[in-house]
């Protein structure tokens, strides 16, 4: 399969582009402030939440379909800059750097790989986002996982009909250690798919102060579907030396 096909195939998983990219960026001091149950903030202090303002920067690889998809970042949340390596739609190489705030006054090619980021983000902080983003969080109880045997707190973060994802729903399943073991997205809108996303949570490593979920296996729409964090590090204010998760 070339690169083109592949990248036409594993298109779906980019459109879970669940919000307003000038939202991600938003850290704890500035989230706003809204009544959540106490489990949704258990769960983003389990994943780094109280530490984030350490984070200098953060590199990671997201892997798709087993390396139908590979996308390349480095993100200075402070410094509001991204740097990219990936490929087009041809399957040529392709390498950026932007800040943020200019996207607007950017190119269309680095305005699409902005979306991507804003993708492959959400998916690695998804924990932090649930405390960010503003949405609105019910805590419904213990359930029967979506995917195999076994139950877990089911957790339900809920976006507004308004912005880049209406009314678009996000499943998280946690365990007792308030760690998130699967999740299951719920699109708002009718098109484009995918409709309904379940993934398991696991693969844990520590970057830092920060805690990932590496490894995602699940159905898209009923088909297979594999993401994966691979090479994740973080850099932490005034130090220049790189944390390898592990």
């Amino acid at each position: 399969m070339s690169s083109t096909q592949a990248r036409k195939e594993m298109s779906p998983l980019d459109v879970i582009r669940l919000l307003a990219f000038s939202m991600l960026l938003i850290l704890p001091a500035t989230s706003r402030a809204q009544q959540r149950p106490p489990i949704a903030e258990q769960v983003a202090k389990t994943y780094g939440l109280d530490s984030f303002g350490q984070i200098e920067a953060i590199r990671y690889t997201w892997n798709a379909g087993d390396g139908k998809i590979v996308r390349i970042w480095e993100w200075s949340p402070k410094a509001d800059t991204v740097s990219y390596e990936g490929k087009d739609k041809e399957g040529k190489p392709v390498k950026a750097s932007y800040k943020r705030s200019q996207i607007s006054s950017q190119s269309d090619a680095v305005k699409e790989i902005d979306k991507d980021f804003a993708n492959d983000q959400y998916w690695l902080l998804l924990p932090l986002h649930v405390i960010w983003d503003g949405a609105a969080v019910t805590d419904e109880g213990k359930q029967k996982l979506p995917l195999g045997d076994g139950s877990a707190e089911r957790v339900v973060v809920k976006y507004p009909s308004d912005g880049y994802q209406p009314s678009d729903t996000w499943e998280l399943y946690v365990g007792p250690d308030h760690r998130i073991e699967q999740i299951v997205y719920r699109r708002g809108a009718p098109n484009p798919p995918p409709h309904v996303v379940m993934a398991t949570w696991v693969g844990y490593k520590k970057a830092g102060p920060l805690l990932v979920s590496t490894e995602h296996t699940g159905t898209r729409d009923g088909s297979p579907l594999h993401i994966s964090f691979l090479d994740v590090s973080v850099k932490l204010t005034g130090s220049e030396k790189w944390i390898n998760a592990q």
